[in-house]
């Protein structure tokens, strides 16, 4: 008859970052989330996109036809995703896959004219609802007006962080008191 305490600090795991597509976009995503200290896996059908020599320093290379990636790379609610893709044809395939997994983040590179045919075929051929494609965030990213890979990249990398951390998007400046500034 006794007493003890018990401390428990939770171990918490960095997210995944799953690149789809390694492209200049796809290059650049995979290497500015690599510096922000998150796991990285790149995934490629193109074998000369998708290994350390291409993007250094990733945690895995995987290459595959972009809808096959649910099946090779474990996918939970600490995977965020950047589907850098090359076009309708590959989305039509690649979407409803991402849609079963449990992700945190599925975003689509492209116009909003391109989004917009991609979801009314998903919507037409494979019968996927709105509330379904609302998941999908297309076109990837916050508005910065990028243009560069690497600014497109920060685009990508700003939005992931600001809803996995509940921000706003809003710009921080403001110009107040002191003792506002302090509550």
């Amino acid at each position: 008859g006794g007493t003890a305490q018990f401390f428990i600090e939770p171990i918490v795991t960095s997210p995944t970052l799953l690149v789809i597509g390694g492209g200049h976009v796809g290059k650049a995503v995979a290497e500015l989330g690599k510096w922000m200290s998150w796991r990285v896996i790149l995934s490629d059908d193109r074998e000369e996109y998708c290994h350390p020599g291409y993007v250094a320093g990733l945690d895995d290379y995987v290459v595959c036809k972009p809808a096959e990636v649910v099946e090779r790379v474990p996918i939970n609610r600490q995977t965020y995703i950047a589907a850098l893709t090359r076009g309708l044809p590959v989305d039509l395939a690649l979407i409803p896959a991402l849609l079963q997994t449990d992700a945190a983040y599925i975003g689509l590179i492209g116009s909003r004219r391109r989004w917009a045919l991609t979801a009314k075929a998903l919507r037409q051929e494979q019968g996927l609802t709105t509330e379904q494609l609302r998941r999908v965030r297309a076109p990837i990213g916050l508005e910065l007006q990028a243009e560069t890979p690497k600014e497109i990249a920060l685009s990508i990398l700003a939005e992931i962080v600001m809803l996995r951390r509940g921000g706003s998007g809003q710009p921080m400046q403001w110009i107040g008191d002191v003792a506002e500034a302090e509550v």
